[in-house]
């Protein structure tokens, strides 16, 4: 490989290109750094580093070239024809993201035949334009991503159509009169598509499958959002008839095989409306003066067996879904209200991970066992949460209760429930000083009526009770992982399913650094894991109570990635675990239950189970976490409109929660209810979208609208199919 000439005969543009193109020819498929680059063709100048740099992006733009993270390129060898996932938007910007590849490329509404949201395409790249963005067209649809699309449904004298539910298809599906299932005109319904357009037939031909009711209905409406999900909104009548025939007897061999609680103090924590009651904590004073923990899970891999029918059901769901006024189980009500929950006065089955700790609650012994256990008492968390303020806990402060001198703690146990709550806070303390990331979030909710109807919006904020049992959750998690992640010299960790959490993405870190600085906060963008969570720790300190910390919250949390399951530990960033897995609630959410029986399997000694199948278990689990994440969301939204629809024309002092291209968003403050001014009804002057800053800037006047601003709205439409709520800038 030529090198570049020494100073006085400096090489020019010309051929530092074919130099270029040389070196990465001769070495396909491989990635080189700047810095090999540079060593391998002699550029020792600031001037040629600079001038190679110039030409490689030149090169990247050309498609010659990828660009690896911001110092390193690679030959590129994917060719003009490609294969990958379709993104489709209302607006027609749409996108196709290649296998292998996050980068989205630009496909004009006019080059997406009928493509949508995951269909898996394969496109060919348009010749590049100078100064224009790489874009693509798609010439095949080689899968479709689903054929089922719930919707409105308009029945005319000759032909009926669904008008699908927030699906960017181009056209309406056309419903032969004949293939409607009874579904008259403002049905919601469930159509499965019999034939896609073509060249010749643009029209989309389907077949109702299930006709919901009427629009506006709360149940049609909440097993609407369900269906547009691909969420099942019943349950299989074979599988709840299979969980029917468990009978739920304990055998003296079960007995037998577990280790006996039952004499032991055990209650549960949970809301008020709860019925699975999933973990219970036991406690009790040893003879040396430490103390037992127990932390109980309902057994639910006891009864539910792997690759039964309730077990497939269960797999497919992979966890509960939990709407506004509703849950849709992942396992039949038979298994999760009665024989597998935890409930009062009851002997049931239980997987426990106990605990000896001393009182500075510093873990001493430690044991994963099969256990047998009986509740001696149900708790709401506002009871709990009454127990230890009676008793002297003043909520927020992170201080247990005093010891009270001379006479018994107050209320129904109220020894036990403060020497957990004193434990957990101890816990709790720990965890932040090594580094947990503490975004104590509020969550929207609704109080309904009798027909699903919101008569109240509020937030509720985790109380000392919520944390009492969230802490000792967290504990069983983690030592359960550690127990069978940690390496041990000569022997391969065991295949679990972790919960793992990566470090935030390095650029969003560094806009939330930007953007903060407008406020005049700090915050570290680099280092290690525990100095960037102790940072942001300080930072959400720092703006607590101030106007702008919702916002700052926000953008914090877009830095954040998701939590997912996977095989392969990567350590847990927000809780600053090295180790984590989900042990606790096999009652709604699958991993749990695949755990379980792992961790039953390795404690009997057997083999460690295929990677390969467990990986690919985790990914669907955490693919429908996030589906069921989005259904819930949209339930809330839809709550909200509804909540806001006979408010129409009412005045509220408001927020700036977001702002975009298209509008502002706003907040209201006495209910928490989101809605949108629209940049239409911004007409008092030309606004400038600063998308860095998250500003709105008028070309005239120069007034600004920024991210935590209060304002004054007026509810203008509330829009329930769309789940839409606009907003306008109201006079006073």
């Amino acid at each position: 490989m030529a090198k570049a000439k020494k100073a006085g005969k400096r090489i020019n543009k010309k051929q530092l290109s074919a130099m270029l193109e040389g070196l990465f020819s001769t070495q396909p498929g491989k990635t080189l750094s700047l810095k090999e680059i540079f060593r391998t063709l002699g550029l020792n100048t600031h001037p040629m580093k600079m001038l190679a740099i110039d030409i490689m992006e030149e090169m990247t733009w050309d498609d010659f070239l990828d660009k690896v993270g911001d110092n390193a390129y690679a030959l590129n060898t994917k060719g003009q024809v490609q294969e990958g996932k379709f993104i489709r938007k209302l607006n027609g910007k749409n996108s196709f993201i290649p296998d292998g590849d996050d980068k989205p490329i630009f496909v004009a509404e006019r080059n997406s035949k009928s493509a949508l949201t995951g269909d898996w395409v394969r496109v060919s790249f348009n010749a590049r334009r100078r100064n224009h963005i790489k874009e693509a067209q798609v010439i095949e649809i080689i899968e479709r991503a689903k054929d089922v699309f719930v919707g409105r449904l308009r029945v005319d004298k000759d032909i009926a159509f669904l008008t699908p539910q927030n699906d960017a298809l181009v056209h309406d599906i056309l419903v032969p009169k004949n293939k409607l299932k009874g579904g008259k005109t403002g049905d919601k319904a469930l159509v499965r598509i019999m034939k896609w357009p073509d060249e010749e037939h643009r029209n989309i031909l389907g077949q109702v499958i299930d006709v919901l009711g009427k629009s506006g209905d709360n149940d049609v409406e909440m097993n609407t959002i369900l269906a547009q999900y691909g969420l099942p909104y019943k349950y299989p009548k074979n599988v709840e008839n299979a969980a029917k025939k468990i009978s739920g007897e304990i055998t003296p061999q079960d007995k037998a095989e577990r280790e006996d609680f039952r004499n032991t103090w055990t209650c549960t924590i949970d809301p008020a409306d709860a019925k699975d009651f999933d973990d219970a904590l036991s406690l009790k004073k040893l003879d040396n003066g430490l103390l037992e923990v127990g932390v109980h899970i309902a057994d639910v891999s006891h009864y539910v067996a792997e690759d039964s029918i309730i077990d497939k059901e269960a797999r497919k769901r992979a966890t509960s879904v939990y709407l506004v006024d509703r849950t849709i189980p992942m396992l039949p009500e038979h298994l999760c209200n009665f024989i597998c929950s935890l409930r009062p006065d009851e002997d049931k089955l239980t997987y426990s991970a106990v605990f000896t700790l001393d009182e500075d609650a510093m873990i001493r012994d430690f044991r994963l066992v099969h256990t047998i256990i009986r509740s001696n008492r149900r708790y709401a968390y506002e009871e709990v949460q009454k127990i230890l303020e009676d008793n002297g806990v003043v909520d927020g402060t992170g201080q247990p209760a005093p010891e009270p001198k001379g006479r018994a703690y107050k209320g129904d146990f109220g020894w036990e429930l403060c020497m957990l709550d004193r434990l957990a806070k101890k816990l709790r303390a720990e965890r932040f000083r090594n580094g947990s990331v503490n975004f104590d979030s509020e969550e929207l909710h609704f109080d309904v009526d009798e027909k699903g109807h919101p008569i109240r919006a509020y937030f509720k904020r985790s109380k000392d009770a919520n944390k009492l049992i969230e802490e000792f959750m967290l504990l069983a998690n983690k030592t359960v992982a550690e127990s069978f992640g940690k390496k041990v010299r000569g022997k391969k960790p065991k295949v679990i399913p972790y919960r793992v959490h990566d470090n935030p993405d390095p650029q969003k870190m560094e806009n939330l650094r930007e953007f903060i600085a407008k406020f005049g906060y700090r915050v570290k963008t680099d280092g290690t894991k525990t100095a960037m969570a102790r940072s942001i720790n300080k930072l959400m300190d720092a703006c607590d109570g101030k106007r702008e910390e919702k916002v700052i919250q926000s953008v914090a949390l877009r830095a954040m990635m998701k939590a997912k399951y996977s095989v392969h530990n990567i350590g847990h960033f927000g809780l600053a675990f090295d180790y984590y897995t989900h042990f606790t609630s096999p009652i709604r959410r699958y991993p749990d239950t695949i755990l379980h029986r792992l961790l039953t399997r390795y404690q009997a000694g057997g083999r460690s189970v295929n990677e390969k199948k467990c990986e690919s278990l985790c990914e669907h689990c955490s693919d429908m976490e996030q589906i069921a994440q989005n259904a819930e969301r949209d339930s809330i939204k839809y709550k909200m409109v509804e909540f806001m629809g006979d408010k129409i024309g009412e005045c509220y002092d408001a927020h700036i929660s977001g702002i975009t291209s298209y509008g502002i968003y706003a907040e209201i403050d006495e209910n928490h209810c989101e809605g949108m001014v629209p940049m239409r009804d911004l007409d008092d002057d030309y606004y400038d979208f600063d998308e860095k800053n998250f500003i709105l800037v008028g070309r005239r006047r120069h007034h600004k609208y920024q991210l935590g601003d209060p304002i004054r709205i007026q509810v203008a439409r509330a829009n329930l199919e769309k789940r839409q709520l606009d907003f306008t800038l109201a006079k006073d």
